[in-house]
């Protein structure tokens, strides 16, 4: 009975990708400049091969005991949606669409007379600053705040004393019906937060309402031959529900943490898909590099427990979906870049290049065969490389 486990630590990019430069993202590498600027100590990583994938600069005289390598994405984009499918073998190839100058207005029209509330914002915006900008106007008035960022997103915040994350989510649903074809972003996504003004914090009910998947994914393959497909963090909202078995909506790393953990203590066939926020959402938007670092620090420190818990025949696949250089003040947003890949199996005893992938799909290939399923997402398992 095999298990993988595939973790996903959120914006973690491992240096600009070859086309960088098509998205502003030239001189962007969020590992390296962090391990430059905080020196994390993170040497459960290093032991598999973190120091050894090229760029990330950390420096480790120890064992090495792992795979590690990078991925390139051949997906158009630098998003949580596109990362995520391709790794899981879905590849878009069209971009989803942005809205530098905020939504059109006859689709707020619309979208105001849905909801029965008018709404003000509809800009790029930083969450947090906009918060600040519009919440007193926002309680006041009784108006969701709507906005956008580089990335292909439609979001509304809204107090929880005012409307109940319940009601926001509802809004949300409605606002992912309307949003599709030429409007179609890839993530719609709830942003309640509470608190008075000058002191308004996000909440943890945050959600994300995606596009369905536009192919059969891992977890599709997983769930249909019968075995486990477990979702932790936001994956289920990623997937849009699609193909999971279970699922822990855990908000905030150390909660998802705890999920994995007791996943892991569990007997199973099967896929467990975690995603781990913090480093995108608390971090590297708000360029962080501070914070970013204790939570490379965080999840290094946990790593011990994981491995512990896996048997024999198990594999554990820690990498990304995109950068978010917390370094790179031009920009708060999403930045093109490889994502890094380490991965490790009980009994493994020496160090294994995988070199740079073609595609973040090799991660899902490789998850595939490991279970002894025959999908290969157009892309090439490394799964042979770790057994020798």
């Amino acid at each position: 009975m095999s298990r993988v486990f595939l973790t996903v630590l959120d914006a973690v990019g491992a240096g600009e990708a070859p086309d960088a430069a098509e998205y502003g993202d030239v001189g962007t590498n969020t590992l390296g400049h962090v391990i430059e600027k905080c020196d994390p100590q993170l040497p459960n990583m290093a032991a598999l091969g973190l120091g050894r994938i090229p760029g990330t600069g950390y420096r480790w005289n120890g064992p090495v005991a792992g795979a590690f390598g990078r991925a390139t994405e051949q997906s158009k984009g630098k998003d949580t949606t596109s990362g995520h499918w391709e790794i899981a073998g879905v590849r878009v190839e069209k971009p989803f669409p942005t809205f530098p100058n905020g939504f059109p207005a006859s689709f707020i029209e619309a979208f105001e007379k849905a909801i029965g509330h008018k709404c003000i914002g509809n800009k790029p915006a930083s969450g947090t600053a906009i918060l600040d900008e519009l919440g007193v106007e926002h309680i006041t008035n009784h108006t969701p705040i709507v906005y956008t960022s580089a990335d292909s997103v439609f979001q509304i915040a809204c107090h929880e004393d005012i409307f109940s994350p319940e009601q926001l989510y509802e809004f949300c649903r409605i606002a992912r019906e309307m949003l599709q074809g030429e409007l179609g972003v890839g993530r719609v996504i709830a942003r309640p937060f509470f608190g008075t003004p000058g002191a308004f914090v996000r909440s943890g009910h945050r959600r994300d309402f995606s596009l369905p998947p536009c192919g059969r994914t891992l977890a599709d393959a997983v769930k249909e031959a019968g075995m486990e497909s477990i979702g932790v963090g936001k994956i289920e909202d990623i997937l849009a529900h699609q193909g999971l078995t279970q699922s822990d909506h855990a908000a905030g790393n150390p909660a998802c943490m705890d999920s994995l953990i007791r996943f892991m203590k569990t007997d199973f066939e099967g896929l467990c898909f975690t995603n781990l926020v913090d480093t995108d959402s608390m971090y590297g938007h708000r360029n962080d590099p501070v914070g970013f670092a204790g939570a490379l620090e965080s999840f290094d420190r946990r790593l011990p427990d994981m491995m512990k818990l896996m048997n024999p025949g198990d594999l554990m696949i820690i990498t990304a979906d995109h950068g978010c250089d917390p370094c790179f003040i031009q920009s708060t947003d999403h930045s093109r870049e490889y994502v890094p890949i380490l991965a490790w199996t009980p009994g493994m005893t020496k160090a294994v290049d995988l070199g740079t992938r073609k595609t973040f799909s090799d991660i899902g290939a490789t998850c595939a065969e490991w279970l002894g399923l025959p999908e290969r997402f157009g892309a090439e398992s490394f799964a042979d490389a770790i057994r020798s």
